[in-house]
């Protein structure tokens, strides 16, 4: 029976297939304020300028590449029972090979209906323009969890970290919550890996640290975890 492996991703991993994150930036994507655009009442305010900001995310998401770390972790699957857990709303987990993908801040390449979120669709090419609606008739919005939202997948990704035996994070200084928080759902004896660059800053107890950067670390342990 294999072992049961959860990862645990973050911004850093994107950050390296060149998607900007906003905690790099003085709370700012591309120029533009977060609560401006990612947050409920931003869409009521604006639901033009939103849907813009996510058209213009959405066409760099398709427009970047996996890296390195984002195929090691597919290459896991040989081995072992792998979850991926992200936070991260691109699809370059997917696109690596990885099959087994919780998206705990959603998914941008979907899209949500304004009126039940459970309502989704798959969104043609990069933009989701206003007047596109679901089958209820309400506009359709980015399937992405926006600041103030709850996020309807962490008590299933607390279920699966539950699980793990082995346990790694990477490209996050888990500094987001309530994402922060399902380590501490991971079994004490379970063995865990943090591969961050900020890694060292990090006070979890058990855990063993790779400061280096996720397309550099990851290959390093997955190749280590292959060969056992």
């Amino acid at each position: 029976m294999k072992q049961k492996l959860v990862v645990l991703t973050g911004a850093g991993i994107s950050a390296e297939s060149g998607l900007q994150t906003f905690r790099d930036s003085d709370g700012l994507w591309e120029g533009y304020d977060i609560y401006e655009v990612a947050t409920p009442e931003a869409w009521q305010r604006n639901p033009v300028l939103v849907q813009d900001f996510y058209n213009m995310r959405r066409k760099s998401v398709l427009q970047a590449q996996p890296n390195a770390a984002h195929y090691a972790l597919a290459e896991l699957e040989q081995k072992y029972d792998v979850t991926v857990i992200t936070q991260n709303i691109d699809d370059l987990h997917e696109r690596a090979g990885s099959s087994n993908i919780v998206h705990l801040h959603g998914l941008i390449t979907k899209a949500q209906s304004d009126k039940n979120p459970n309502l989704l669709y798959d969104i043609e090419g990069w933009e989701l323009k206003m007047g596109e609606t679901c089958a209820l008739g309400s506009q359709l919005r980015p399937h992405v969890v926006w600041f103030g939202e709850a996020v309807p997948m962490i008590e299933a990704a607390a279920s699966i970290c539950r699980t793990a035996d082995l346990f790694l994070l990477v490209g996050t200084s888990l500094a987001v919550y309530p994402a922060a928080g399902l380590i501490d759902f991971v079994p004490y004896d379970s063995e865990k890996i943090v591969i961050d660059p900020k890694a060292e800053s990090l006070s979890v107890k058990n855990m063993r640290v790779l400061a280096l950067k996720a397309g550099i670390g990851v290959p390093l342990i997955v190749k280590e975890l292959l060969s056992r």
